[in-house]
């Protein structure tokens, strides 16, 4: 992982617009601090597109996308997005339909009864009524799970035949070909009618966790928060730039480096 100030001045001038977690990327101590969201806005105000993708679901999200400055939330690891439509009001739009997702909701309540069932210690996350495409359970936000349970958990989750990935504070698993990055590349389809692996190079990811792997290894403008380190013998994939600051205050540095190119 290289400093911020490595990032070249011509790569950050070609932007677009920029992916971002939101769980230990965007908040600290689980609230957005003002830094954070006047970086949002100072990005926006500069006229590039903002979307936060997350393994939060869409129940929790939609108070955010009412009111943060950005284009969409991509919820629930790509499965749902918020997305304000011209008449000011947030509409939800899906990848799978709506019969596909009662099938799989019903299969994942399952699966989440035989974790809590089975592991000693699991526990679904305070966030799970509020999910519509996948189910969590809580390893750091209110419940501290050691490395070789939060592994049996995804190990459950795959024994299923689940996705499954570990963020800053939840076990996630779901059904279906979604993950972040064909989040990303959805999303990009469905606002802006064009292909993100056409311009990939103009586009930034900033991120914090093992389930943002995927995103460091396809985005040439990968960048993680301080708080990175946490998981850097974990990430099969490492960001390519990483900020001096934590969470909401490294979001800040890195939104301040990219509008220093404009």
């Amino acid at each position: 992982m290289l400093p911020l100030d490595a990032w070249p001045t011509e790569a950050r001038a070609q932007l677009v617009g920029v992916f971002t977690d939101i769980d230990d990327t965007l908040t600290t101590e689980g609230a957005v601090t003002p830094d954070a969201l006047d970086a949002m806005s100072a990005l926006r105000a500069a006229v590039l597109n903002l979307v936060a993708i997350t393994g939060r679901p869409v129940g929790w999200s939609e108070p955010f996308a009412n009111v943060w400055p950005v284009d969409a939330i991509v919820a629930e690891n790509g499965a749902v997005a918020l997305v304000r439509t011209a008449a000011g009001r947030i509409e939800k739009r899906y990848q799978q339909d709506a019969a596909t997702r009662a099938r799989n909701f019903e299969r994942m309540q399952a699966v989440l009864a035989r974790i809590e069932r089975e592991i000693r210690g699991a526990h679904r996350a305070a966030d799970s009524p509020g999910r519509e495409c996948d189910i969590a359970i809580d390893h750091s936000e209110f419940t501290r799970l050691d490395d070789a349970t939060i592994s049996q958990v995804a190990d459950l989750m795959r024994s299923e035949g689940m996705h499954a990935t570990v963020s800053s504070i939840h076990i996630n698993g779901w059904y279906g070909e979604h993950d972040k990055l064909e989040g990303a590349r959805w999303i990009v389809r469905e606002l802006w009618g064009r292909r993100l692996d056409e311009e990939m190079q103009r586009w930034a990811y900033v991120g914090d966790s093992t389930n943002d792997a995927l995103m460091f290894e396809h985005f040439t403008h990968s960048v993680g928060v301080a708080n990175v380190r946490r998981f850097e013998a974990a990430l099969a994939h490492l960001p390519r730039y990483v900020a001096r600051s934590e969470r909401g205050a490294g979001f800040a540095e890195v939104a301040a480096a990219v509008l220093a190119a404009r």
